[in-house]
């Protein structure tokens, strides 16, 4: 038998070959991310620093755009009510989903995966499909209503979104309904991971539920709290179609957030200098609270 030739060595190629090969793969996806984000947002910028109407000639008029953003009641009060939903958008379901998630895990039920399918279906549905269900049943002839109306509570019913004091509570309301499955499905995949050991020696030791909750489950998932705060604190911040299909910012403004001003602004006024000046103020405040959430979470990891 002809002894084997030994393996052939794959000479070296040049020193810069290998990142060459990989900026060959990652510049198309660099391409189609810099034009279809990295552009608009660069272009946005430059837009706030100028009065234009979207028509004419822009004229360039420095900061005054943000000053407005800063100075214009209409506009302070629109960051605040985004606030606000972030109670319900985010605290809200976290707290239920938390809850909800514990107890399903800890009682072990049948069926858990139909649960999650269940729970998460309003992910599914597109915002603008919610929005219209939801402003049928806060209609004052709506399903809210007539449940009141049945059980005797005559006196609990109005126009929901046409009440300046309960609209916003009652859009949030919605944004709550939308995200507590989102986020129990990921707080019951990070409650699956968590070693089973644990809670039997927190038995042996005599700890109950609370205890086993706040010492192992809430420590164990921290990851999904801080992916289930971020997405929902986004959701918040940038929602546009709820708004307009429900309320369009009504009554008056107290439904009015920042996405919708942008529209209201560049759209219907014919302001996009200030409306880009919106737009990346938003985006400023996105950041930063993604980037203070992610931080908390750090600094409480062991």
């Amino acid at each position: 038998m002809a002894p084997s030739s030994p393996p052939r060595r794959r000479r070296p190629g040049p020193p810069g070959e290998p990142r060459a090969i990989a900026w060959v793969y990652v510049a198309p996806a660099l391409l189609v991310y810099g034009a279809f984000l990295l552009y608009p947002l660069v272009r946005s910028v430059q837009i706030s620093f100028y009065d234009w109407d979207g028509l004419t000639l822009g004229t360039w008029v420095g900061f005054d755009n943000y000053v407005e953003v800063l100075r214009d009641e209409g506009l302070r009060a629109a960051f605040g009510h985004a606030l606000v939903l972030m109670l319900f958008f985010a605290v809200i379901p976290l707290v239920v989903g938390l809850m909800l998630a514990a107890i399903l895990d800890r009682a072990k039920v049948h069926g858990l995966g139909f649960f999650r399918t269940v729970v998460f279906l309003p992910q599914v549905v597109a915002m603008v499909v919610v929005a219209v269900a939801w402003r049928r049943i806060y209609a004052p002839d709506g399903t809210l209503n007539s449940f009141l109306q049945a059980v005797g509570l005559d006196g609990l019913t109005r126009a929901w979104l046409g009440d300046y004091a309960l609209a916003l509570p009652a859009v949030g309301f919605v944004g709550t309904w939308f995200e507590t499955g989102l986020v129990t499905v990921l707080m019951l995949a990070g409650m699956g991971q968590i070693d089973r050991g644990l809670y039997e020696a927190a038995r042996l030791d005599g700890a109950g539920p609370v205890r086993e909750f706040f010492s192992i489950t809430l420590p164990a998932v921290r990851g999904e709290i801080s992916v289930a705060l971020t997405l929902t604190v986004i959701a918040a911040l940038k929602t546009f179609d709820l708004v307009y299909v429900t309320t369009k910012g009504g009554p008056g403004n107290q439904t009015s957030v920042p996405s919708y001003e942008v529209y209201h602004r560049a759209f219907e006024l014919g302001q996009v200098g200030l409306a880009s000046a919106i737009g990346v103020s938003l985006t400023i405040v996105i950041f930063a609270i993604s980037f203070l959430i992610t931080r908390i979470v750090e600094r409480g990891e062991p």
